[in-house]
């Protein structure tokens, strides 16, 4: 797959003005999608107007991931317009380590788009049961990289596995319903435990949707975090 950018500035300019004066065919843009550098993949993914087949679909996906990130976000603003046709949804529920992997993008825009399309998803069964397997194991990997954190470690090693926890806890808010309680729970024990109080703020919105007689623990733990963010959430009184 040739993935580069032409030499020079110039090269690139004529090649974009190249692609946006020539009519292509559907065909003429799948095949790019599979085979083009990133301005024809990026082009390709935002001229695309209908996917025919399954196949087509999964070309489509797979540019979500290991591509350029001008390539991942095409296909992220496009992923989230074709969710809005159920035809398209029945294709892209075959693919839920895709879209979970996407789910978690370094690029947060990519993330939010991601999520935003995948509510259209959450009714698919064993879209639904996978995908959320895969977040959970993300999770995990989140946690044990957190809890092996020492004093000397990198920022970044922190923030990463934090951004990693956040997004998941933030696909999770339309699939929680696929994990069994025990799960969820410590899955939203250890989120409200941690020192990040975005993390602690995307918990509490699925704890807010849970039954609080079954989740009564998960509930006193939220009403009594100290963040504003939290507390609005819960709709804790913040006065006095």
């Amino acid at each position: 797959m040739n993935s580069n950018y032409e030499r020079t500035l110039d090269e690139n300019f004529e090649k974009a003005l190249n692609l946006c004066s020539t009519p292509h065919s559907y065909d003429d843009l799948i095949s790019l999608l599979k085979t083009g550098n990133i301005p024809e993949k990026q082009y390709a993914a935002l001229m695309l107007e209908e996917l025919k087949t399954k196949e087509d679909a999964h070309t489509f996906l797979s540019n979500l991931i290991n591509c350029d990130g001008k390539i991942r976000e095409a296909v992220a603003q496009k992923f989230l317009e074709f969710t809005d046709n159920p035809e398209y949804c029945k294709y892209f529920a075959d693919y839920p380590d895709i879209l979970a992997k996407s789910t978690i993008d370094i690029n947060a825009n990519i993330s939010r788009m991601v999520i935003e399309g995948l509510e259209k998803l959450k009714d698919f069964k064993n879209f639904g049961e996978k995908y959320s397997e895969n977040l959970v194991k993300y999770i995990n990997e989140a946690f044990e990289g957190l809890d092996k954190i020492v004093f000397r470690d990198k920022k970044y090693t922190i923030n990463k596995q934090l951004f990693k926890l956040y997004w998941c806890l933030e696909g999770l808010k339309d699939y929680y319903k696929y994990l069994d309680k025990d799960t969820l729970s410590d899955i939203l024990k250890k989120s409200m435990a941690q020192t990040e109080y975005t993390v602690r703020e995307k918990a509490a919105q699925i704890i807010k949707q849970l039954p609080k007689d079954e989740f009564e623990d998960l509930y006193k733990l939220a009403y009594a975090d100290k963040n504003y963010y939290v507390k609005q959430i819960m709709g804790v009184n913040m006065k006095g």
